[in-house]
């Protein structure tokens, strides 16, 4: 990131990419290179949600039952800006935040055999969201604001730095609704579930979709 604010993602973006898919290929084993030959409802999938609803480990999981990479957009503006999202908020500003995040749904747009995790915010710019549903399904994850508290009580989440965050995650939510809703594909809850069992319902509504979109209008499956 530049002095004056300004953050040019060039290589270092794929550098990021590239650098994801070798950890891949490094942790996967010889039943993974088997999945390789499973047929995929998709090849290109997108996560949103609201923080703590699993995005970042449903995406892992996912990506590892698909045969998919794993991109978590937060990590990768974090990677190539040297800067946790904290800081960049406290230093810049969230706005600044927001244009860092639509450049890096941009690029994924160029992507494929990819599981992109958005954050929870992303999908508040109409521009993201109607990028995010030009170039395949978007997953969004849903959980109570009490779990949600409980997932994120001890991170430190520059939004939910209030005296009420529970109040917050409620008002948040409500806010986020309307836009959650419009890029949907369809919604899946982690509440009180195993993560297994939310990746297979996933799974089990791509194909779903994916054959939706073959035989029928386009559009959301809700």
């Amino acid at each position: 990131m530049a002095n004056d604010g300004k953050w040019e993602i060039t290589k270092e973006f794929e550098t990021e990419i590239v650098e994801t898919r070798v950890v891949q290929v490094e942790v996967v084993s010889s039943e993974e290179t088997r999945r390789l030959l499973v047929d995929r409802p998709v090849s290109w999938i997108a996560l949103a949600g609201f923080m703590g609803t699993g995005k970042s480990r449903i995406g892992w999981e996912l990506s590892r039952r698909l045969s998919l990479t794993f991109i978590d957009t937060d990590k990768v503006i974090e990677r190539v800006s040297c800067m946790r999202i904290g800081d960049i908020f406290e230093y810049y500003g969230e706005a600044t935040f927001r244009e860092y995040e639509s450049e890096v749904v941009r690029r994924t747009l160029r992507l494929d055999e990819v599981v992109i995790s958005t954050g929870g915010g992303t999908v508040m710019r109409p521009q993201n969201r109607e990028m995010l549903k030009s170039r395949g399904p978007v997953i969004v994850l849903t959980a109570s604001p009490e779990t949600i508290y409980l997932r994120t009580r001890r991170s430190q989440r520059p939004l939910l730095q209030v005296a009420n965050p529970i109040e917050k995650i409620y008002e948040l939510l409500e806010t986020r609704k309307e836009a959650y809703g419009d890029v949907a594909a369809f919604h899946v809850s982690t509440d009180n579930r195993h993560s297994s069992d939310v990746v297979e319902e996933i799974v089990e509504k791509l194909w779903l979709w994916q054959e939706q979109q073959a035989n029928g209008p386009k559009g959301s499956l809700e």
